[in-house]
C-alpha cells in the first residue's frame, strides 16, 4: 500500500496534470477555430469512464502514459455529414491547422511558466549568495588574498547580487584584471583579481577552455520575496533556461556527447516522483515544471506521430501548395512509430538497468 501512496499516485498524478494541459491545447484551439473535436481521451486503449457533453465524449482510457483529442477529419476514411464538411480538421487552413498541432506543446510551455512563476511569487526567488566558500591555493584568487567567507559586492563597479553573477564576469575577462570590492567582517577591501584560462569540463562532459579564479561558492541560499510582476518576468526566464538547455541536450545526444543509457522513461519519472513526494510534497511544483518543459520539446521533435511531424507534413504542404500524398505520410507515420518505439525500448531498458544496478 506505501508503495501505491508514495510512487504510483503521485506518478499518475503529475502525469496526468502534464497530458491535460497538453491535450487541453490542441482541444482548446480546435474549439477556437470551430473544428468540431469528438473526442477528448485521458490515457489510451480501453475506455474506463467517459461522459458525452454537447458534442465531445471526455474519456479516461487505461493507459496513462499519453492521451488524444480526436477532431472531426483526421482520418480519412472518416464518414460525415456535408453540414459538418466546414468543421472538419483537414478543411482548415494550413496555419490554423499548424496552430492546432503546435497548441498542445506551447500549453506545456505555458503550465511551466505559471508553476515557476507561482513557486517565485509564493515562496520567493532563490538565489546563491556571493560568499567564497573555498579558495585554491596558489589560484588568481589566493593570490589576490581573496579568503573563504568573504563576500563579493562589486566587480568592475557592478554590483554582485548573486554566484552567478561572478561567473559571467570572470568568463568574459579572461585576459583582464578585475577589480573586486569584498566584504570582510566589518569592512571592505579592494583587490584586483587576474582570471586565468583553463581547461575544464562542462556539464555535458565536454572539455572547454574558460577562465577562472580558483574559488567555489558557499552553498548558502537566500530566497528574495518577489511581487507579482517580477515573478512572471523570473518565470519566464526560467522557463526559457530550461527550454534552451533541454534542445541543447537533444542536440547533444544526436551529437553522441551525451550516452543514450542517461536516457529516462517513465519508470525513472515514476521513482523520482515518489521520491520527491517523500520528501516534500511543494518540490513536485518545480519538477512537473521541468518535465512539462521536457514533454513539450520531445512532441515538437519532425518524427510522424508526434506534434512536430505532423507540423513539418503541414510545412511540407505550404512549400509545394499541396498536402503530402496519402501513401508518404501513411510510410512516414510507419517510420516514426517504429523510430518511438525503439526510443521507448531504449528508455525502458535504461530504467531496468537502473533499477537492478541500485538493488544489487
Amino acid at each position: 500500500m506505501s508503495t501505491i501512496l508514495y510512487y504510483i499516485i503521485p506518478f499518475i498524478i503529475v502525469l496526468g496534470i502534464l497530458i491535460f494541459f497538453h491535450e487541453f491545447g490542441h482541444f482548446s484551439i480546435a474549439k477556437l477555430c470551430n473544428v468540431k473535436v469528438l473526442k477528448f481521451s485521458l490515457g489510451f486503449g480501453p475506455k474506463l469512464m467517459g461522459k458525452k457533453i454537447g458534442e465531445t465524449e471526455y474519456v479516461i482510457s487505461v493507459f496513462p502514459l499519453g492521451g488524444y483529442v480526436k477532431m472531426l477529419g483526421e482520418e480519412n476514411d472518416e464518414e460525415m455529414i456535408p453540414e459538418e464538411a466546414h468543421r472538419c480538421f483537414s478543411r482548415q487552413p494550413v496555419l490554423t491547422r499548424i496552430a492546432i498541432a503546435a497548441a498542445g506543446p506551447i500549453f506545456n510551455f505555458l503550465l511551466a511558466f505559471l508553476l515557476f512563476s507561482g513557486i517565485f511569487l509564493i515562496s520567493g526567488y532563490p538565489i546563491m549568495t556571493a560568499e567564497v566558500g573555498q579558495v585554491r591555493p596558489n589560484s588568481p584568487a589566493d593570490k589576490a588574498r581573496i579568503l573563504k567567507g568573504d563576500i563579493i559586492e562589486y566587480i568592475d563597479g557592478k554590483k554582485i547580487n548573486k554566484w552567478v553573477d561572478i561567473k559571467k564576469f570572470v568568463e568574459k575577462s579572461p585576459d583582464k584584471g578585475l577589480n573586486m570590492v569584498i566584504i570582510r567582517g566589518d569592512k571592505r577591501i579592494s583587490t584586483i583579481v587576474f582570471p586565468e584560462e583553463e581547461i575544464v569540463k562542462n556539464i555535458f562532459g565536454e572539455e572547454i577552455k574558460s577562465a577562472l579564479i580558483g574559488i567555489v561558492a558557499s552553498g548558502n541560499i537566500k530566497e528574495l520575496k518577489l511581487g507579482p510582476l517580477r515573478a512572471l518576468k523570473e518565470g519566464g526566464k526560467k522557463t526559457w533556461e530550461l527550454t534552451a538547455l533541454t534542445v541543447l541536450t537533444v542536440v547533444k545526444l544526436f551529437q553522441g556527447v551525451i550516452p543514450l543509457k542517461t536516457l529516462g522513461g517513465p519508470i525513472m519519472i515514476g521513482q523520482l516522483t515518489g521520491e520527491i513526494a517523500r520528501e516534500n510534497l511543494g518540490y513536485l511544483f518545480p519538477f512537473m515544471a521541468v518535465i512539462s518543459i521536457n514533454l513539450a520539446i520531445l512532441n515538437l521533435l519532425p518524427v510522424p506521430v508526434l506534434d512536430g511531424g505532423l507540423i513539418l507534413f503541414l510545412l511540407i504542404e505550404i512549400v509545394i501548395r499541396k498536402p503530402l500524398s496519402i501513401k508518404k505520410r501513411e510510410m512516414a507515420q510507419k517510420i516514426g512509430f517504429f523510430l518511438l518505439i525503439l526510443l521507448m525500448a531504449v528508455v525502458f531498458y535504461n530504467d531496468l538497468v537502473r533499477i537492478i544496478t541500485n538493488h544489487n
